[in-house]
């Protein structure tokens, strides 16, 4: 028969701490080598999977263990640089571009009748870093973001302004909005946010994982070629990520909080000096082993966390056996992360 000892007050101690890591996999710190899947960036159809994004990898698709980074995508509200879903009158301007950006205004505004602005300019079309749900926790790190675009115009150097906002949010449907700014580590350079008479570069959602682009000022400054003809297959979200691969410098961190519950498992001298093993007991009550008489001992390995109904809960496994005797007290620590 199993004996237990019910925990007091001041042996449970609550912690909450943030904890910060790499957003991409295995914590690479900087994503400057990625990889696109032949087999997913298909275009020429107006409902290909190119059409509406490009998903970018930590190792060649060939691996058994690459995983989704991120995405790349173009929207315009226009429909413009993607071919119609249906050629009749109607549905002109419907596809994939304006399907992006329906999609991406609806998330942040709750509504499709409202624009993106970029510092008072509102064009027509975005560009989108949607990283994945499973790289970034619970949220990206406001402060962490250094991109590097790559162009004909030359490289720059893309952050986000929490730092030097001093963490000043504009709250959304989906979480706090910073501006995407020339910089590094969460600090604009300079005083002005926009860098050309396009707008601002972009906002940046950390709570929900998206970039978001003002593509009139990343290809006007960076010297990106942006098709936003009709009727066309742009391949703009493609011209987007190879403006990020030709750079080579993507350090982007996560963020969690961890919530941990610490056990301080007190045992006196006098407990668990005895094992409830039955083989140790003889049918009429004695120990099998005439040592455990007079110089009982035992070995601690695992500590159970039990509820009220004495069901088992939890198992914590000691590093290594520790020896219990009449002399001996012992005080355990289990941490119980959540």
């Amino acid at each position: 028969m199993a004996t237990y000892n019910r925990y007091a007050q001041d042996d449970i101690v609550i912690s909450t701490d943030r904890v910060s890591t790499s957003t991409w996999s295995n914590n690479t710190n900087d994503l400057n080598v990625a990889y696109t899947a032949s087999s997913e960036a298909v275009f020429g159809s107006p409902t290909s999977s190119g059409a509406f994004r490009i998903d970018v990898y930590n190792l060649p698709t060939s691996s058994t263990a690459e995983e989704v980074q991120y995405s790349a995508l173009y929207g315009n509200i226009k429909g413009s640089g993607s071919l119609d879903f249906e050629n009749a009158t109607g549905s002109f301007g419907l596809g994939a571009s304006r399907d992006i950006y329906s999609q991406y205004r609806n998330l942040v505004f709750g509504t499709e009748l409202t624009n993106f602005t970029f510092d008072t300019v509102t064009p027509d079309d975005i560009f989108v870093i949607n990283v994945n749900r499973s790289r970034y926790k619970q949220n990206l790190k406001p402060g962490t973001l250094n991109l590097k675009l790559s162009g004909s115009n030359g490289e720059f150097s893309l952050t986000d302004d929490s730092i030097t906002k001093t963490g000043s949010a504009v709250i959304t449907n989906i979480g706090r909005q910073f501006n995407i700014v020339s910089g590094s580590n969460g600090v604009m350079e300079g005083s002005v946010l926009a860098q050309t008479d396009s707008g601002s570069y972009g906002l940046f959602y950390p709570d929900a994982g998206i970039l978001l682009f003002n593509a009139a000022a990343v290809s006007h400054s960076v010297g990106i070629s942006v098709n936003r003809s009709s009727e066309v297959d742009g391949k703009n979200n493609e011209s987007f990520y190879n403006a990020i691969s030709r750079s080579g410098h993507f350090i982007l961190d996560s963020e969690e909080k961890i919530t941990s519950q610490y056990y301080f498992t007190r045992i006196k001298n006098q407990e668990y000096n005895y094992t409830t093993n039955s083989s140790f007991i003889e049918t009429d009550g004695t120990l099998s082993f005439s040592s455990m008489n007079d110089n009982p001992r035992t070995y601690i390995t695992t500590i159970g966390l039990y509820n009220d109904n004495n069901e088992l809960v939890a198992v914590a496994k000691m590093s290594q056996p520790l020896s219990k005797d009449f002399t001996k007290e012992a005080l355990i620590k289990v941490k119980l992360d959540y």
